[in-house]
């Protein structure tokens, strides 16, 4: 059997399938749009079956331009958006309900109610996570309650629910139900120290124990393939992480300190803490960051919902932009955003501020203000977002950040990550490979079927493209900060 490894990422916005040699090398890949649905305000819905389908469409392009067939993959590995939630029937494997996407906000008013009955301290606790419309747990509920019978047939097994990885697992074998502890203590229900569904929790938010997954290794096999057109029977999935962690693991992230950031759809920081979870004093998240034989990584984690998003607001919703790529040139058409602070709170805000019901905010316009200045504003905002995380994860770590690896759509912007560099106070090391996100599901995959006997045979396959150093001076760092800090304040005004 060949060597090569496909690795799914199922992101929020495009399926992207790799495939992988054993030297992590990329030898074939392909992209596939996922339609998005925004049934109303504060709303984001992804169509199950739409999603498959472009996982379908993807492996074939991928197999097709490494030039090989599915004969030659030894095992396939997942990584994908991960609060995402899905309910399906277990006997047909059809979703009950459209995905509620880890953007929506539809739950924000059901997370007051939890909190004002105190439950917010036993969540964090337990699962790490503090009660916000992001996580899954709320989202399982509203799908039970608003899907005639739903409830009933969930209590008595009938139905499944699964974030993205468990609903592809279970399309790709026909039918095992099953998750990794990385996307299992994404969903407010998970046990971060016996790492196992915790019965405290699942009365908490009224979730019935029949509807969970089995939760597995991030590396190890959970299932063959079966019956999936494009793709020989019996190819193993052997390598399951949720898309944060699996970057983490991607960019060789293994020493207890290692910090990554990720620009997507949104923005996320995470920092290895090592093997056991570390309890924030500064409103970030713990997680479970891998369980690969030997080994269970834990991490802190800061999470902004709108990074990349922001661009393509600007592009599809006010028109400044015809493409993403075309912002770094029109932020550098100006020599600073002047006065103009963007806080990008489209779905609300994440961490530090954890406040869903925030909303997006432009400030300091001028009669001088151009396209150039709202685009510098833009990439700011999102700069600034994640220097408030990495603000909040050195006081956790009870020092600064020296540098912070990079990867995803976003950090191809070189504008970007200088800003970032800059607002951070920290080198910020982009690699040649962006994305780092499928590459961890790869490597996952090949210490799970054997492929590899380490994670340190991939370590030296990760080569550096560049690393940018802060350059900006003090007085006009401070200024920037302080606007950003007045309309965050504005922004998070109800």
């Amino acid at each position: 059997m060949s060597d090569f490894i496909l690795a799914i990422d199922q992101g929020t916005t495009g399926t992207t399938v790799l495939v992988l040699d054993p030297r992590a090398q990329v030898r074939g890949r392909a992209t596939v749009a996922v339609p998005q649905h925004f049934p109303g305000a504060g709303m984001v819905e992804h169509d199950g079956e739409e999603i498959w389908s472009t996982v379908l469409e993807a492996t074939r392009g991928a197999l097709a331009s490494a030039g090989i067939t599915s004969d030659a993959i030894a095992a396939i590995g997942i990584t994908n958006q991960r609060e995402t939630t899905l309910l399906w029937d277990r006997a047909t494997r059809t979703p009950i309900h459209r995905a509620i996407v880890w953007q929506d906000r539809r739950t924000a008013d059901r997370c007051e109610a939890l909190r004002a009955r105190g439950v917010e301290p036993l969540v964090y606790e337990r699962a790490g996570l503090l009660l916000d419309p992001y996580f899954s747990g709320t989202k399982i509920t509203w799908i039970l309650d608003h899907v005639d019978g739903a409830r009933a047939r969930a209590r008595s097994g009938e139905l499944a629910f699964g974030t993205v990885d468990t609903w592809l697992v279970s399309q790709l074998t026909g039918g095992a139900h099953v998750t990794d502890v990385s996307n299992a203590s994404r969903t407010l229900l998970f046990n971060l120290r016996t790492l196992a569904w915790d019965d405290t929790l699942l009365d908490a938010l009224d979730v019935p124990r029949a509807v969970l997954p089995e939760v597995g290794p991030s590396a190890g096999v959970v299932g063959h393939t079966r019956g999936v057109p494009g793709l020989r029977d019996g190819i193993p999935i052997a390598g399951i992480a949720g898309d944060q962690q699996a970057a983490l693991f991607g960019q060789g992230c293994f020493r207890r300190g290692d910090v990554k950031c990720t620009y997507g759809t949104g923005a996320f920081v995470l920092m290895n803490v090592g093997a056991e979870p570390v309890a924030s004093k500064n409103r970030l998240l713990s997680t479970a960051a891998w369980k690969i034989p030997g080994e269970v990584a834990y991490a802190l984690e800061g999470s902004a919902f709108i990074a990349g998003a922001a661009v393509q607001w600007l592009r599809d919703g006010l028109g400044l932009i015809t493409s993403a790529s075309e912002i770094e040139a029109l932020a550098r058409s100006v020599p600073d955003a002047g006065e103009v602070v963007f806080v990008p709170a489209l779905t609300g805000l994440g961490a530090p501020h954890w406040a869903p019901r925030a909303r997006g905010l432009i400030a300091g316009l001028g009669r001088d203000t151009t396209r150039g200045h709202l685009a510098r504003a833009t990439l700011d905002g999102i700069a600034l977002e994640i220097a408030d995380l990495v603000e909040a994860m050195s006081a956790d770590a009870g020092a600064p950040i020296a540098s912070m690896r990079v990867d995803g759509g976003a950090s191809a912007n070189d504008l970007l990550l200088q800003v970032q560099a800059d607002v951070a106070q920290t080198r910020v090391v982009r690699p040649k490979v962006l994305e780092t996100t499928a590459l961890g599901a790869g490597m996952l995959a090949a210490l799970g079927a054997g492929v590899l006997r380490s994670r340190d045979e991939v370590a030296g396959t990760l080569p550096v493209d560049r690393s940018f150093e802060p350059m900006l001076d003090d007085a006009k760092l401070d200024g920037l900060r302080a606007r950003w800090r007045a309309a965050v304040r504005r922004a998070l005004i109800e």
